[in-house]
C-alpha cells in the first residue's frame, strides 16, 4: 500500500505543478475559469467557480493512479465535473490523451485556440514529476485494490487561487486568505469501513522567493491503517532533532494561558463563534479553505478546526483525516459528538467522518457534504476537556439568544 502512497504524492506534486503554471499568466488565467452549474455548486456562495486547472488536475490524477494501478482509477471521485463549456458554447470533455500531441488539441479547443496556452499545459501535464519518500519504502501493508477508494479535491479554494493574493501577512503563522490557502487534497478510505487510511496536502503556494517571485510549495502525507500510523511530520522532526538536538520536538498542541486554539470560517453560526471566542480568546483564527484549516490543525498552529454548517465535503476531508488519524487525532461529525454529549454516551466511541456513504435525500453535491458540521483535532487528550467546555458555553450562548 506504500506504492499507492508513493503514487498519491506524485501525483499530488504533478497537480501542484499544473496549479502554479496556470496561474503564472494572468490573461491566460482568465480564459480557465468558468461558473459553476446548479447543483454543482457549494450554496456557501452565490458565485461558485470552477477552472480548467481545477479539472485538469483532477483528470491528472485519475489518470496517472490508473495507469500505474490499473482500474483504481474507477474508485477515484473528486469535486469537479469534467464538463468544460468554451466562449463558443461548445461543451467540452476534458481528460488526458494519450500524447502530448493530443492533450494539446483538445485544450486548444478549451481555450478558444490558444495554441501557446494549450500546448504549455499539455507539457505540465504530460511531465514525468518525480516526488517519493524514502521513508515509506520500509512500510510493508497490503490492501486489496478492491477495497480502497479516494476523494480528490484538485484544488481546495478557488476562490483564493482565483483572486491570487500573494501579500498577505499571517497571523501567528495562519494566513486568513490568499494564495497560501490553496491546497491539493487525495484522501484513500476502506470502502466497506468508509474510514480515510491514506492522506496528501499539498499546498502549491507555501512560500514565495522574494527574488524571482517563483512559489514553491510543501506537502505533507499520513498513513493510518490497523496498527501502522506514521506520517511525514514526524519523519521531519526525528531529522530535526537529529540535526539539532537543542532544537527540541516539532510545534505542537499546547494549552497556551489555560485557552484552547481554534481556526474556523467566517461564516460560521453566531452562537457556535460565541463559544468559540469564549473558550479561545484570542486564540479564535479565521482562514479561508477548508483544507488549509485542516492542514493548521495538521501542523500544529491550533488545537481545533471547528465548523457546524453543512458546507464541507468529503474531498475536503478525506486527506487531512487520514493524516490527523495517524498523528492520533482525528474529524468528528460535530453534531453527533454534541448529540453523544447531551445523552452522556460514553465519549470512547468517536463519530468519524465517514467516506463511504452519501447523505440520504440529498442531491447534487450536497450528498457528499459533512451534514453534520465537524471537528478536527490532533490531540486525544484535549479534545474531551474542550468538548465539555464547548458544550456548557454552547448551552450559554443559546440561552442569551
Amino acid at each position: 500500500m506504500s506504492n499507492i502512497l508513493q503514487e498519491l504524492l506524485r501525483a499530488s506534486e504533478k497537480a501542484a505543478c499544473i496549479a502554479r503554471a496556470c496561474r503564472q499568466e494572468e490573461t491566460l488565467f482568465q480564459l480557465l475559469i468558468e461558473e459553476k452549474k446548479e447543483g454543482e455548486k457549494n450554496k456557501k456562495f452565490l458565485t461558485d467557480f470552477k477552472t480548467l486547472a481545477d479539472v485538469l488536475v483532477q483528470e491528472v490524477i485519475k489518470h496517472d493512479i490508473g495507469r500505474k494501478f490499473p482500474g483504481l482509477e474507477k474508485n477515484i471521485a473528486g469535486e469537479e465535473s469534467n464538463e468544460f463549456t468554451n466562449e463558443l458554447g461548445e461543451k467540452i470533455i476534458v481528460r488526458v490523451c494519450a500524447t502530448e500531441k493530443e492533450t494539446a488539441k483538445l485544450l486548444q479547443r478549451v481555450l478558444d485556440n490558444n495554441e501557446a496556452a494549450s500546448k504549455a499545459l499539455a507539457r505540465a501535464v504530460h511531465e514525468d514529476v518525480q516526488l517519493s519518500d524514502p521513508a515509506l519504502d520500509a512500510v510493508h501493508i497490503n490492501i486489496p485494490h478492491d477495497n480502497i477508494a479516494m476523494w480528490v479535491d484538485p484544488i481546495d479554494s478557488t476562490y483564493q487561487y482565483i483572486k491570487g493574493s500573494s501579500d498577505i501577512t499571517p497571523n501567528n503563522g495562519i494566513f486568513i486568505k490568499g494564495l497560501q490557502c490553496v491546497t491539493v487534497l487525495i484522501g484513500a478510505y476502506l470502502i466497506d469501513t468508509g474510514l480515510p487510511i491514506m492522506g496528501v496536502i499539498n499546498q502549491p503556494f507555501a512560500t514565495r522567493d522574494p527574488k524571482t517571485l517563483r512559489w514553491k510549495g510543501e506537502h505533507y502525507w499520513g498513513l493510518s491503517y490497523m496498527d501502522t500510523n506514521i506520517c511525514s511530520l514526524q519523519i521531519s522532526s526525528k531529522v530535526n532533532n537529529l540535526d539539532n538536538p537543542s532544537s527540541g520536538p516539532p510545534p505542537c498542541i499546547e494549552n497556551r494561558n489555560n485557552l484552547y486554539s481554534a481556526v474556523t470560517s467566517s461564516a460560521e453560526a453566531k452562537n457556535i463563534l460565541g463559544t468559540l471566542s469564549s473558550l479561545c480568546e484570542e486564540n479564535l483564527y479565521f482562514a479561508a479553505g477548508a483544507g488549509y484549516k485542516c492542514l493548521c490543525v495538521v501542523q500544529g498552529l491550533v488545537d481545533f478546526y471547528v465548523f457546524s454548517e453543512d458546507t464541507t465535503f468529503k474531498w475536503d476531508c478525506c486527506a487531512p483525516h487520514a493524516i490527523l488519524r495517524s498523528l492520533g487525532g482525528g474529524i468528528l461529525d460535530l453534531s453527533k459528538c454534541l448529540k453523544n454529549a447531551r445523552h452522556k454516551s460514553e465519549f470512547s466511541e468517536k463519530p468519524h467522518l465517514l467516506y463511504n456513504m452519501e447523505v440520504e435525500g440529498s442531491t447534487g453535491a450536497d450528498r457528499w457534504s459533512n451534514k453534520g458540521g465537524l471537528i478536527a483535532y490532533r490531540s486525544e487528550k484535549h479534545l474531551e476537556s474542550f468538548m465539555d467546555l464547548f458544550i456548557k458555553n454552547l448551552a450559554l450562548q443559546n440561552e442569551q439568544h
